[in-house]
């Protein structure tokens, strides 16, 4: 057997989740190793909505411009269109992904950030290039096979699928990042909740000039209304653009109990004329396969030294486009953690925190992926097409709409408060942000528990209670704008005050950790020319917020204080498990 690799941090799997803990990690300067059995990254379209939480993450870690340069940008990917096919009748639209006028406002308040289109093949590539940019250590055709580990570190066996040898990798922790089969997460015998294989899909990924059916609705999704598209639970047969307008995928269903389709180049084309409605545009088949829709989230994340993220953890229907965003968001919460353990500022306990904050997010996650299926059935039942029929009949139900009769302007007013419930599924902003941490790397300010006034799915709420990403808000230093957001990160806390809150300042300095400060006002290194950041800090001038290296909030006290350097010290003992 070949010598003992070492490393800090081994990491199994190149997807989002692997890929960006190894970016987060190398710019916190902690050596670690991916390794990944495949040749190559991801080569077919997969995970590909970019919501704002993601770009936060993504710009400070400083490849947001890159992600920018590859990906389609907001405007085209809000007319999500229910049809017979591209090139029939249209049901109608949902404005998405941000792209409604006051939708769009809210995320403009909401984030420095904007949503967008990323592929994973295209995503992958700007997080490990920069990844091994900073330092981190990659190797393809390298495949997990079994790990043990003990008080210090964990020893991993691999096996290179080039050589075909095995050899050892001696990690201080491990992260299984290996996706919806994770052999890591298996091994580590995770508790799950849920079920797979609730359902199955095929993807299509194809190429074709589309242009003429969907330049005028750009979008993202177009939801085709289509005999048999019912089966596999997805609700509707799905033509997907990957790079507008000539480069697709196709989402459609099988029976899962019957087993997958033979994915023969003429099937696949097949079912492309079908949702596409012309057979004459030409079309090149560029890869078919078969996938479940799974139901499934771990109920702990980690067990000793060993952590896992992205879909080892939660496994779910694209819908939402929730998946490549959450294993994105478990990476950089982890990222940081696990650095400040390795140099010794955080005891060991502070990695606890990494399940009592992620495991209800992905659990949500999977929740609401699911039920934005289920939500999809009333567009059937407005149309009559639940129930076993032929498709002559469904075209008939179809037409009816248009009649001048009551039943049929009743048909036309289901239909349309059934596309517009899609909402759940397409304008999610406060699944997207109003993520809140309730763990020891928070500490609770004795204030009453929060309450939504609006509905919490749709709408972000912006607060700076512990446990909270800290709100966006437009503030100045000198010639420049910038987010508070931007004020914080970079894998170290910040403490933001204001006028008066000297006394937060020096107390930063003399803690046993780095703290950035961060003073807003008339006068100090930023000033807040739009008064936004004096409404949403929910603090006095003098209080003061620290924030965790991840933007979340960990401590807040709303006033001046005589023994801030005491109060700081003991907050900073609990978020870092020395308590």
């Amino acid at each position: 057997m070949s010598p003992v690799v070492e490393t800090d941090v081994l990491i199994v799997g190149s997807g989002p989740a692997g890929a960006s803990a190894a970016l987060a990690l190398s710019t916190y300067g902690v050596p670690n190793i991916v390794v990944t059995r495949y040749a190559s990254l991801a080569d077919t379209p997969r995970a590909h909505i970019t919501n704002q939480r993601t770009m936060e993450v993504l710009r400070d870690l400083g490849v947001e411009q890159d992600v920018i340069a590859r990906a389609t940008p907001q405007h085209l990917m809000g007319n999500t269109t229910f049809c017979t096919s591209l090139a029939g009748e249209e049901l109608g639209r949902v404005r998405s992904w941000g792209n409604d006028p006051l939708v769009q406002a809210a995320h403009e308040l909401a984030s420095p950030t904007r949503m967008c289109d990323m592929p994973q093949h295209l995503m992958e590539p700007v997080l490990v290039d920069a990844a091994v940019a900073r330092g981190t250590s990659l190797r393809f055709q390298t495949e997990y096979l079994s790990h043990t580990q003990d008080a210090d570190g964990v020893t991993v066996t691999v096996r290179d699928r080039l050589r075909g040898d095995t050899y050892e990798i001696r990690a201080k922790y491990l992260i299984g990042a290996d996706g919806g089969r994770s052999r890591v997460a298996e091994d580590l015998g995770l508790p799950m909740g849920g079920q797979m294989g609730v359902a199955g899909s095929i993807n299509i990924v194809f190429e074709a000039d589309l242009t003429k059916y969907t330049a005028h609705r750009p979008s993202t999704l177009y939801w085709v209304l289509a005999p048999g598209a019912t089966v596999g639970g997805i609700g509707a047969g799905l033509v997907r653009c990957v790079r507008p307008w000539n480069e697709w995928m196709i989402v459609w269903g099988y029976d899962v109990t019957a087993g997958a389709p033979d994915l023969t180049t003429e099937y696949a084309e097949s079912i492309v004329r079908q949702l596409v409605g012309d057979d004459e545009i030409p079309v090149t088949i560029k890869s078919s396969s078969a996938w479940t829709v799974n139901e499934m989230y771990a109920e702990t994340y980690s067990h000793g030294r060993v952590f896992c993220a992205g879909d080892a953890t939660h496994r779910h229907p694209p819908s939402n486009g929730l998946g490549s965003n959450t294993s994105i968001q478990d990476s950089y919460n982890l990222a940081w953690k696990l650095k400040l353990v390795l140099d010794g500022t955080a005891a060991p306990r502070l990695l606890d925190t990494y399940t009592a904050e992620r495991a209800p997010i992905g659990k949500q996650v999977v929740t609401r992926a699911n039920q934005s299926i289920g939500e999809t059935a009333p567009i059937f039942e407005a149309l009559d097409g639940l129930s076993p029929q032929t498709p002559e009949q469904l075209w008939a139900n179809i037409a009816a709409r248009k009649d001048t009769t009551e039943a049929a302007e009743k048909q036309r007013a289901r239909l349309r408060e059934a596309i517009a419930f899609k909402v759940y599924e397409f304008n999610a902003h406060g699944v997207d942000l109003n993520q809140r941490y309730a763990s020891d790397a928070v500490v609770p300010d004795g204030t009453p528990a929060e309450t939504f006034a609006r509905d919490p799915e749709l709408h972000h709420q912006p607060t700076s209670r512990p446990g909270a990403r800290i709100p966006h808000a437009w503030i100045t230093s000198g010639t420049r704008t910038l987010s508070t957001l931007d004020t914080v990160g970079k894998g170290r806390f910040t403490l933001l005050t204001g006028i008066g809150g000297e006394g937060w300042v020096r107390a930063a300095a003399v803690q046993d950790i780095e703290i950035a400060t961060v003073a807003v006002g008339p006068g100090q290194e930023y000033e807040d020319p739009y008064g936004d950041w004096a409404r949403l800090s929910e603090i006095s001038d003098a209080g003061a917020l620290l924030v965790r290296p991840d933007g979340f909030v960990a401590f807040r006290h709303a006033t001046a204080a005589p023994d801030a350097e005491a109060l700081l010290k003991d907050a900073l003992r609990r978020i870092l498990g020395h308590a």
